[in-house]
């Protein structure tokens, strides 16, 4: 049975206040977010590993201690990590916890993305055959949407992709859905104008899912192109993103987050004034501000380089440098990570307790 509700205001200062209460945990650990919510300011990744049992267990064991503990209550995922089971162990670990009382739904926000295909790594079929059989004989899928051989945005994919992933991980409602690198994998391929018109219809069936009460909000996870120069053929404006937004969901539209890479050797988003709002040109992070979209960022280690070999700060191992960097840089929500083993968990963990 899948759980009900979704993060809400009440439900998510409670996780706070119980956080500061009883782990004494600093507030500036927290921070506001979109629609009255509270989050940490470390988010749970769920990206690295092979699709295998002991991967899942592991999964499973991060998401408890990260909820359990009161220091992170931002989980993220996509359906096409680790081929579906990464949202399935989130799922088998969100159970547990709401069923044992550790925390409750509203107090979780749980984000995952669609875009990419991904064939499911339990199923008796190959990947080609999964496909086949599960998305283009069932009318999900048209072969001639792909793009690059792993990428769709049409809407019958997206909304099948949204149906599997709501299953995966035993919810009514996910909090907020990311379309997964849409502009990094389709805009020079398919060009602008047809870019625009996919991102459209995109938006238009993201309104659709939060009309329903399935879906809260929405956003777009990227790789370079929010962060690319002006010129370049891979570059977005965040602000033509809001404005399609607008068009099909007025002026209370669910665009209300992007995800994008932000650490010591990527600081594009602070340092590079390549978005324009309004005429002007501003770094991501401040041009998000002045359009209304929160702003979570990824590979904080830079793919575990800062982990091995970053600077060392304020007494920090060099993963927890390069952390505290990316979470305490103005205009970020939250800097999501991705973490399995114990030693690593307790590592980063230990952040929560000191102010960014």
């Amino acid at each position: 049975m899948a759980l009900a509700g979704c993060a809400t205001p009440s439900g998510t200062r409670r996780f706070r206040d119980r956080a500061v209460r009883d782990r004494s945990l600093p507030p500036e650990h927290f921070r506001a977010a979109p629609g009255g919510l509270t989050l940490s300011s470390l988010g749970l990744g769920t990206y690295i590993g092979p699709p295998d049992g002991a991967t899942d267990l592991a999964v499973e064991q991060a998401v408890t201690i990260c909820l359990t503990s009161t220091r992170v209550n931002v989980v993220d995922t996509a359906i096409n990590y680790r081929h579906q089971r990464a949202e399935r162990s989130i799922g088998r670990a969100l159970a547990r916890v709401v069923e044992r009382s550790d925390a409750s739904r509203d107090e979780i926000f749980l984000s995952s993305k669609n875009g990419y295909l991904a064939p499911d790594s339990e199923s008796a079929l190959s990947p080609t055959l999964w496909i086949e059989e599960e998305l283009v004989r069932k009318g999900a899928l048209n072969p001639d949407d792909v793009v690059d051989g792993s990428h769709a945005m049409s809407r019958s994919f997206l909304e099948d992709q949204f149906r599997r992933s709501r299953a995966n991980l035993g919810v009514e409602t996910i909090d907020l859905l990311y379309l997964h690198n849409a502009t990094d994998a389709q805009l020079a391929i398919v060009g602008r104008d047809a870019f625009r018109a996919r991102l459209e219809e995109a938006f238009r069936l993201y309104e659709e899912l939060r009309d329903r009460g399935q879906l809260v909000a929405y956003g777009l996870a990227t790789w370079e192109s929010l962060r690319a120069p002006p010129g370049d053929p891979g570059h977005f404006s965040l602000e033509s993103a809001v404005q399609l937004a607008r068009k099909v969901g007025g002026a209370d539209h669910g665009l209300k987050f992007v995800q994008f890479p932000f650490n010591v050797g990527m600081p594009e988003a602070a340092t590079f004034a390549n978005q324009r709002v309004d005429g002007r040109a501003y770094p991501l992070f401040d041009a998000a501000s002045r359009l209304g979209v929160a702003c979570f960022t990824s590979v904080p280690l830079f793919q575990g380089q800062l982990a091995r070999s970053g600077p060392r700060r304020d007494g920090l191992s060099a993963a927890q440098t390069a952390l505290q960097f990316a979470r305490s840089a103005p205009g970020t929500l939250g800097a999501l990570v991705g973490q399995k083993e114990a030693h690593h968990l307790a590592e980063n963990l230990e952040l929560a307790s000191r102010p960014p």
